[in-house]
């Protein structure tokens, strides 16, 4: 159906305007292209290892410690040049943990870099 699709609009334009036909074959192409372009390409933050130089606990609640609940709750936290930690993703765990780990990095300070970058965090969290 696409293609059927393609062929029927570049007949009518091959028809009407010569030049137009070459506007759009080339339109064309160019969203194609960008269609396929990997999204690392388009972050602006790269990954790397920045050392940790302010770490804060995240809360552990006690109904949960009490309830044996625990885990790994896995974070993405965007630092900036200066080491302020300006964004938290959630990407797995428990979502209570997952919020209160959050807000920990959130407040956590990293070493000074050229640029901003993307961190991947794991936390633990265990009942004993």
């Amino acid at each position: 159906m696409g293609l059927t699709l393609h062929n029927c609009l570049f007949s009518e334009f091959r028809r009407s305007n010569p030049g137009r036909l070459a506007s759009a074959t080339l339109l064309l192409a160019l969203c194609w292209i960008t269609a396929f372009v990997p999204t690392s390409v388009a972050q602006k933050a790269s990954k790397s290892d920045r050392k940790v130089i302010v770490i804060t606990k995240p809360d552990y609640p006690d109904i949960l410690r009490r309830a044996q609940v625990g885990g790994v709750v896995r974070l993405k936290a965007t630092v900036l040049p200066n080491g302020t930690v300006t964004n938290v993703e959630v990407l797995g765990g428990n979502p209570i943990l997952a919020e209160n780990a959050a807000a920990a990095v959130k407040r956590w300070k990293y070493a000074p870099a050229a640029s901003q970058t993307t961190e991947d965090v794991s936390l633990s969290f265990t009942p004993h």
